[in-house]
């Protein structure tokens, strides 16, 4: 029986890494508690509408808001379509003009004049002003988006008005600036503003600087620009970098509809690093999805995603239909009111949002953790080419350890780091699995285990198997650990590869360990032995089936990984996914819970009661499902390191108590089974 030695000195390495990793990891908690401030804002217009529909003051509902929780109201840039409503400045075309004038509904003799002299022109649009700061900004705004030789002074009867060159319907839809007299309204009913720009066509200094003289004098929380671009684009972010900066202001990142880093926007990313990092992600519910969620389910959507993905804007929007007995004004702000109650109960503080410190690990930690990656993989050739000499090992780990410090001093170290993480996601589930495989490989079969020595076995088997597998998640995380990483700037890449390579690796040891025919079960032919038998074999229409229908769980397995699959998830598991939210302060993961960690416990069992030998090697495969989900979550660094850990081991816990049931269950099963089969032979 092949020997396989577990080398000290790979070993060491491990533990060097492993010591700062978690040192890192500590770091890193550390950061993500200092970031617990959640701006709950809501868009003026909303309230504006709001109050419509009740038939209520604004300023009561703005009143009642406040109490709610809410802390900033978004203002979005002026239209001619919202101020040709409030009639403040209005923009009207030339062609409804000469209807006027030849209708005869057209009583002003300034503007008759203009008409018989040929100054109004159909094809042209004319804004007059109501209210001296809304037409003056207006004005502004429109000879910076459309240039002087479009826009044109005229007067009619004493009263100044503007001539536009532009297509009417786009100019009632054109972004006009900032409305100053809307940022005073929400200051002074107590709310910060959550400030929505846009960009300028080619856009100068210029420009830049009097969206944020606009600014002045107004409490602004947040930044959120508004479009595809940020204000000065691809090509101009230094300006609104340095006007930013002086001013102290956040900038507030749309988190993408997939929920994996940010909408698109020109710029973006030059402004987070301008500012030092100075961001806070963003996150609203869809808006064709709000209505058909429920308040409790909305409520703890919010919860949820604010702890989970680093949110700490939540912009909300008001149901528009009443809910109960209650008015539509009280169902909205008990929506409000329960979701800041729920995210302080989080422990979470409602203010302006916060951000991440610009975090970037300690170099010298990084590189020992990379030796310990390193070390992770050397281990596990010898432990499936135990053949290799020492030395040859050492030359391969020194090899790989000066590779990782070529790239790091090549100023690569972003790829190196994710490569490294990469291997340790799919390299210590490996192990993990491996380690327990060597040691019940170390218990002969002599005769059939009971069940309370089986149990203890089992339970101790997950347990030291789920140690090794959280020790790569430590690698992982302490490796990506960066401010970019926690705001998914950057991200982990190879998340589907971590759902298969584990498999094959694990595979490939458990066939240098065990013949999976069982013929020779502890003295097994080599793996190319084994795989070749497997694919010379008689196949039966049964066995296909079945090879079918493990083809379609693994498509589904691996599609509905990540955040950009296909395939649909079932009602009833969305619903017990809300239980275990609401049950668990992390909802372990379906995939460890119900499938991988169960599995692991029927693996014990179908060594220890000798099954056949094919239904170990599967037991085995798909409980390594679990090893690698466990490590997989920690991927996804928008999740506090500290969370990410209690749902691995609530997996692990549940996962193995949910198998213990079924095993239970089966000896229960074989014992009623076998009584039942003697008690026909007594008869006979």
């Amino acid at each position: 029986m092949t020997k396989f030695n577990y080398n000290r000195l790979l070993i060491v390495c491990i533990i060097i890494g492993l010591i700062a990793a978690i040192v890192v990891n500590v770091q890193r908690y550390n950061v993500e508690q200092s970031n617990k401030t959640v701006d709950l804002a809501i868009d003026y217009e909303d309230m504006l509408k709001l109050a419509q529909m009740e038939g209520l003051p604004v300023e009561e509902v703005l009143s009642r808001a406040k109490e709610a929780g809410i802390t900033s109201l978004a203002v979005y840039e002026t239209t001619f379509e919202k101020l040709n409503k409030s009639g403040k400045t209005i923009a009207i075309p030339g062609s409804q003009l000469l209807e006027n004038y030849y209708s005869g509904t057209m009583s002003d003799p300034a503007w008759r004049a203009l008409v018989s002299n040929g100054t109004i022109k159909g094809d042209e649009s004319y804004v007059v002003g109501n209210d001296l700061q809304t037409y003056t900004e207006v004005k502004a705004d429109l000879i910076r988006r459309l240039g002087e030789d479009r826009v044109t002074v005229l007067h009619a009867g004493g009263q100044e008005f503007l001539a536009v060159k532009a297509n009417h319907t786009e100019l009632l839809k054109m972004n006009l600036g900032m409305p100053t007299d809307e940022m005073k309204a929400v200051n002074d009913a107590g709310f910060y503003v959550l400030a929505r720009p846009s960009n300028y066509k080619n856009v100068t200094d210029d420009d830049i600087d009097a969206v944020f003289k606009r600014l002045d004098g107004i409490n602004v929380s947040e930044i959120v620009f508004s479009g595809s671009e940020t204000l000065g684009g691809l090509h101009n972010t230094a300006r609104t970098i340095e006007q930013m900066k002086e001013r102290g202001i956040t900038l507030g990142a749309i988190e993408h509809v997939t929920q994996l880093q940010f909408y698109p926007q020109d710029g973006l990313y030059d402004i987070i690093r301008g500012l030092d990092y100075n961001v806070a992600r963003l996150y609203a519910i869809p808006k064709d999805e709000q209505p058909k969620l429920k308040m409790d389910v909305a409520v703890e959507r919010w919860a949820n995603t604010d702890q989970e993905r680093n949110i700490r804007i939540n912009l909300m929007r008001i149901y528009e239909k009443p809910v109960d007995d209650l008015s539509l004004l009280d169902t909205n702000m008990q929506y409000i009111s329960l979701t800041k109650d729920k995210l302080i109960e989080k422990g979470f503080t409602i203010d302006k949002a916060s951000c991440f410190e610009p975090y970037f690990g300690n170099k010298v930690l990084q590189i020992l953790m990379l030796l310990g990656v390193c070390a992770a993989g050397v281990l596990y050739i010898s432990l499936v080419f135990p053949k290799v000499p020492n030395k040859n090992l050492y030359a391969l780990l020194g090899v790989c350890f000066v590779a990782c410090l070529i790239f790091i001093f090549l100023g690569k170290g972003s790829l190196i780091r994710v490569t490294g993480a990469l291997a340790a996601a799919n390299i210590f589930p490996a192990l993990g699995m491996i380690s327990q495989l060597d040691v019940i490989r170390k218990n002969r079969l002599i005769g059939k285990l009971k069940f309370t020595a089986l149990l203890l076995k089992s339970v101790k088997a997950i347990v030291c198997a789920s140690i090794i597998s959280l020790m790569g998640a430590m690698f992982l995380s302490g490796i990506l650990s960066d401010v970019e990483f926690f705001l998914e700037m950057n991200i982990f890449r190879g998340i589907k590869l971590t759902f298969v390579l584990p498999l094959i690796l694990v595979a490939l040891a458990f066939m240098q360990r065990f013949d999976i025919f069982g013929e020779k079960l502890l003295n097994p032919p080599n793996i190319k032995v084994q795989i070749k038998r497997i694919l010379n074999m008689n196949v039966s229409v049964k066995v296909l089936a079945g090879f079918v229908v493990a083809l379609i769980a693994a498509v589904i397995f691996i599609g509905r990984s990540g955040h950009t699959a296909g395939v649909p998830v079932p009602g009833i598991e969305l619903k017990l996914r809300a239980f275990l939210e609401q049950a668990f302060y992390a909802r372990p993961r379906s995939k460890e819970l119900f499938i991988g960690h169960p599995a692991f416990i029927l693996m014990m069992m179908a060594w220890y009661r000798k099954w056949p030998s094919a239904v170990f090697f599967i037991l085995t495969i798909i409980a390594t499902i679990g090893q690698g989900s466990m490590v997989e979550t920690f991927a996804h660094m928008r999740t506090p390191v500290f969370m990410s850990l209690v749902r691995g081991i609530d997996g692990v816990i549940w996962g193995c108590i949910l198998g213990c049931i079924i095993m239970g269950a089966l000896y229960l099963w074989q014992y009623f089974t076998s009584s039942t089969d003697r008690s026909k032979s007594l008869n006979e």
